[in-house]
């Protein structure tokens, strides 16, 4: 038995470097080209470090207002995150502590938003933001991305709250304290790796959204990253390197943010689904 276990996957590990061969060379391929000189592009190894390293690219993306298209990235998926886990929060702990048929209706209910693809309401939404006047502008990219965002969040902060013991809920009750006051005091503390894998992952989302702005905005005013990247591809034909400065700069905040909470990312992705 002993010696079973101490075999060495062989063929597991081999694998795992091809993976992440696979996920590496890209990566590596676009950081090494965002460096090099739009000359050297089709002279040089794509694989080989450039010759002449220059920031130029980024300097050519940064000139053609990539700082409005960032922006206006940042102000979606900000405020998208920020009262998706809002609503959420509540949404959740009403539903796990409840012991109403609402609640469990209530939970059924935004369960069924899972089935139903994005882009099968795509026509319904461009009515309905039209209607309301709210066409070419943020809010027209914020309001259904907060539609799409709340099933699964409510779903992982449900599963991860039911976690927490109720005798903490019932103590807590015996001195006093009130729903809200339990929510701040208790549930917020205990749910942080919850809370923040649904903002990563949401805010991931929004963030490389790419359908919502191409059909509900128009203007360059209002353009975000990803479309703003579709545009710089017909922009920056021949220059690649400029092209693929503008993905790694629009990437970098989403590293960052991950670097940051990776830690409560695994714990929120790994708890409350043992059971």
């Amino acid at each position: 038995m002993t010696a079973v276990r101490n075999r060495r996957n062989v063929i597991g590990g081999i694998l795992g470097w091809v993976w992440l061969a696979v996920i590496i060379l890209p990566i590596y391929y676009i950081v090494l080209t965002s460096l090099r000189q739009q000359s050297a592009f089709y002279s040089e190894n794509p694989l080989l470090p450039p010759s002449q390293p220059t920031l130029q690219p980024y300097l050519t993306v940064l000139e053609n207002d990539f700082l409005l298209y960032f922006m206006n990235s940042v102000i979606v998926t900000v405020t998208t995150v920020a009262v998706v886990l809002v609503i959420c929060v509540m949404a959740a702990y009403y539903i796990v502590r409840s012991r109403t048929r609402f609640a469990a209706r209530s939970f059924a209910l935004i369960l069924l938003g899972l089935a139903i693809p994005l882009q099968a309401t795509i026509i319904p939404i461009y009515y309905m933001i039209t209607q309301l006047r709210l066409y070419d502008t943020l809010i027209a990219l914020i309001l259904p991305s907060i539609a799409f965002a709340v099933p699964i969040t409510v779903l992982i902060l449900v599963n991860f709250l039911r976690d927490i013991p109720g005798e903490l809920f019932e103590s807590m009750r015996v001195d006093g304290a009130g729903d809200w006051r339990m929510l701040w005091n208790l549930v917020l503390p205990l749910a942080k790796p919850a809370i923040v894998t649904v903002a990563i992952y949401d805010a991931l989302n929004v963030w490389n959204g790419f359908l919502f702005p191409l059909v509900l905005t128009q203007s360059a005013n209002t353009r975000v990253l990803p479309l703003s990247l579709w545009t710089y591809q017909g922009e920056f034909q021949v220059d690649i390197p400029a092209v693929l400065a503008a993905v790694t700069l629009s990437a970098l905040p989403i590293v960052v943010l991950y670097v940051v909470g990776r830690r409560q990312l695994i714990s929120g992705l790994t708890a409350g689904f043992g059971k």
